[in-house]
Formats: C-alpha cells, structure tokens, sequence
C-alpha cells in the first residue's frame, strides 16, 4: 500500500468516527474532465472555506493521519515543490499579435500576425509555457481517457458550426502518449537528416518538415491504414507515419540499399503501402489523390483520401479541376493544404489573391485548422473522415495552418525573405511539441521525468538507425531493372532488343 493510499485509509478511519457536515471541497478544474478520474493530491494552494459550526475532532484518531501526511510532505511534496523554482523553459506570456515584420509580410490589418486571416487562430486561449505540476504524485489508471477542451477553433466554410468538428477531443492516455512520441522521433530523424546532408552524406533535393510535425501526426492518428495519404516532396514524416522505420528513411535519403524505396526513390519519392508518395512535380499529386478516392467509392471500401498540397501549390489549374470532378461524383477525398506561409522564399499573400484556402472550392464544404496543435488536426481528420465516408457527403478543402522553422530545401537558409525573430517568435509561442507537453502535464497524463525518458529514448533510436542507414550498401546496378512493370506484364524487348542487348554491367 503506497503513502497515497494509507492516507486515504487513515482518513477513511477519521470519518467513519466523526461528523463530515460542514466540510469544503474544491470542485475540479472546470476547464478540464476524465471519464476515468485519477485521486488527486491535496493542495496547500486550496481555497479557503467559511463553515459554521463545525464539531473540532478529537486529536487522536488524527495521529496516524498527520504522521503519514508529514511523511508524503517531506518524501514528496517538498522535492517536486523545490522544482517549481527552476528556470522556465519559455516565456509564460506572449503578445498574440505581434507583428511579423519582414519583406514578404504584409503591414495591413488583414494578415499582420501569423494565421490572421480570422481571430480564432490568432490568439489561442493560452501561451505556451513549460507547465509543472503534482503529476508525479498521481497515479494515472490504465486505459484512462482524457476529455480536453481545444485551445483554438475552427474556421468553417459551407459547414453549420453545430455540425462540424468538437471543440474538445477525447482521447486515451496511450494514444496522447503516443503522438508525442511520434512528434518527438519525428523532429530527432529530421534533425538527424539535416546532419547528414550538411556531412553530404544525403545529396540532391532534401525538404524538412521541421515544425511541421503535428499535421502528419494527427492525421494518421484519425485514419485507418486502409486510407490512403498521397503528398508532396514535403514527405518524410507521412512517411514514418505509415509504417516507414527512421531507418528505412534514412537509408533512403542516402540512396542505400534498405531504404523505404530501396534507394531509387531519395528524399521525394517514398512510397508504401496506401501511401502513394512523395511526389516531385508541384501539385500534380492532388488530382491523383481524386482519382484514388474514385476506386475507393467504385469498390465500395468505407475509406478516404487525403490528398495534400502546399500553399504554393494551391495556384496550380490542376487542383480546382481536381475539386470539381470530387463533387462531381461525391468522392471520399480530404484536400489538405498545408500552409506554412512561403512558397519557397515567397510570402503567400504574395502569390495569391485570396488566402484563404479553405475557401478555395467555392462549392465544396472546407475547414481552416491551427495546424501547429495536433489534437485539433487529429479531431478535424476524424470528423473529415465520417462526413466524407460514413455520411457519404462528398469531399472537403482543409488548411493546415502550419510553419517550417527551416527554409524550404536544405539550398535554402530561410532567412533571407523572413526574419530570424519571426522564427524565434514561432519556436517559443507556438511549437507544436511544447504545446503537446503542456497538455500532457496539464492533464497529468506524464511527468517531466517521463517525457525527459521519451525524448532520450528517441534520440538513442535515431542515433541507432543513422549508423545502420550508414552500413547499409548501395543498390546494385541491377536495381534499376526491377519494379518497373507489375510482376507478370514484363515485355521480353523493346524495339527488337532486350535489356541485355542494350545495356551490359
């Protein structure tokens, strides 16, 4: 029997030979709820309470009592208080409408702070902060679930607010865990990435998804892996997501042997299974993307398509040929823009007369989601993935409002079209690893000493995988021959002349 539970004994003990009329209690937070509610620890920080007449207890029964509080204060309590006394990891408070200024950003009221196209997203509820709490004194009971309020919302087009996504997302303590550590392995293995292209161990195009994280992780939380993801060259966390090991990744960025691709396919082109890319040219994946989700619903699988593209994408002909054809027929497709505000070095105000791409199908229903928090990308997925397939209402336009921290490609610093305080600012305000933290502390879903174990076991995993990615060998010659035609449908010449006619190694 631990302390907390001699205590509560004790107590038990106390009331079941004293009056309780006239006792106090705190109501919980009303901010926060738990289908599964843990005990919590008595706070000295509690309200005081005014009762008339309340019976003094005789002191003896309390004698065990107050020994075992006195042992959980000291044993406890008063270490984990000394912490509160640590250094801050980022700033408590922040100003929600600071302004960005840079060459590519605009001076005008519409768009002078990141995401202000609406008010919902550019101030969200709380800054985020290092949270310390009582956790570690807590115990979480297996297989509790966690309702939590979302910290921003949802700007709707053709969708009534009654209707579309909740403002709160209930979710499993082992499902919160596991997208933080999903975004935790991710940064490391991008981060490891980063290293071996300056080493120029990885050559050619590379593009990172640094800061990114949450939109890859949140969606994959919502699906099934009879969904299907097709994106662009931003592609190395959808990767991970379906099932690619930070190996497989990493050997295929060094065009190795073991990649996810067997090296032909290098930082643009990963593929697996119900993942179809990865792709290189801009935007010609999303009509594809459509015609994925037009098998789906001619074959009659209970699945969707989320087809992804960038703002800078979102331009191109193709993608409003794509949205109409969707509606069209009612196809179960999600098209997602990922928004992180530059088209390589160009500000999106820049390149488009209308930033709001949510809007951008004119007749089809979208949603504008804060893309650097997980939990509501996550609960956009889940509820794009019931209209569209179980309510069979056609496809829908999202906008992943996001932001790379890195420049576009490893060619690019980043730095020259924006400034580095805009980056900072955006690191310490808006991170979507911190802002998973903070929830996970909040609710008491970890301790810091948990989520320290995380990232250390994330950074010894990558670490791992880089030396195995750096002994895997290159393809062999031969490799180029293998996957081009589907096992059966090979022709035995082209042009009169075998492959061994024309090429000898």
């Amino acid at each position: 029997m631990n302390l907390w539970q001699r205590f509560r004994a004790a107590a038990a003990k106390v009331a079941a030979t004293k009056p309780t009329a006239g006792v106090a209690t705190k109501p919980p937070a009303p901010h926060l709820t738990s289908s599964s509610p843990s005990p919590s620890a008595p706070s000295a920080a509690s309200q005081p309470a005014t009762v008339a007449a309340v019976e003094r207890p005789d002191p003896t029964p309390l004698a065990p009592l107050a020994a075992i509080a006195t042992e959980i204060d000291q044993t406890q309590v008063q270490p984990l208080a000394a912490r509160l006394h640590e250094p801050q990891e980022l700033p408590t408070t922040r100003d929600a409408n600071v302004n960005l200024t840079c060459p590519n950003t605009h001076t005008d009221t519409e768009s002078a702070t990141m995401f202000a196209r609406t008010s919902t997203l550019a101030a969200p509820a709380a800054a985020l902060r290092a949270s310390r709490t009582f956790a570690t004194t807590v115990p979480r009971a297996a297989g509790q679930e966690y309702t939590i309020p979302l910290k921003s919302t949802f700007d709707l087009h053709l969708i009534d607010p009654e209707q579309g996504p909740k403002s709160s997302v209930t979710i499993s303590q082992s499902a919160l865990m596991q997208m933080y550590k999903d975004m935790v392995l991710m940064r490391r293995m991008e981060t490891a990435a980063d290293a071996l292209y300056k080493q120029k161990m990885i050559r050619g195009f590379c593009h990172l998804n640094i800061g990114q994280e949450a939109v890859s992780v949140g969606i994959e939380h919502a699906l099934t892996k009879d969904d299907a993801i097709i994106t662009a060259y931003r592609c190395h966390g959808f990767a991970m997501m379906r099932g690619g090991s930070v190996m497989s990744i990493l050997a295929e960025l060094m065009g190795r042997k073991d990649g996810i691709t067997k090296g032909k396919g290098g930082s643009m082109h990963m593929f697996s299974h119900n993942f179809y890319g990865g792709n290189g040219i801009v935007g010609a994946q999303v009509p594809v993307g459509a015609g994925i989700a037009f098998a789906q619903q001619y074959l009659a699988h209970k699945n969707c398509t989320i087809s992804l593209y960038g703002d800078g994408a979102a331009n191109q002909g193709q993608i409003f040929e794509a949205y109409n054809m969707a509606k069209l027929w009612n196809l179960p497709v999600i098209f997602a823009c990922e928004n992180n505000r530059y088209g390589m070095g160009t500000a999106a105000h820049r390149a488009a007369a209308s930033t709001n791409y949510f809007t951008r199908g004119d007749f089809v229903p979208g949603v504008r989601i804060n893309g650097m928090d997980v939990l509501a990308v996550y609960e956009a997925t889940r509820w794009g993935k019931e209209y569209t397939v179980e309510k069979n209402a056609g496809p829908l336009v999202y906008e992943f409002a996001t932001y790379r921290y890195g420049g576009h490609s490893m060619s690019d610093p980043g730095t020259t079209y924006r400034t580095r305080e805009e980056i900072q600012h955006m690191r310490s305000t808006r991170d979507p690893i911190m802002g998973l933290k903070n929830v996970v502390l909040e609710v008491e879903a970890a301790t810091e000493a948990e989520l320290k174990a995380i990232d250390k076991e994330a950074k010894e995993a990558v670490d791992k995988a880089v030396e195995e990615a750096k002994a895997s060998p290159e393809p062999a010659m031969e490799e180029l021959w293998t996957e081009i035609y589907v096992k059966g449908s090979e022709v035995p010449s082209l042009r009169g002349l075998t492959a061994d006619e024309v090429h000898r190694f």
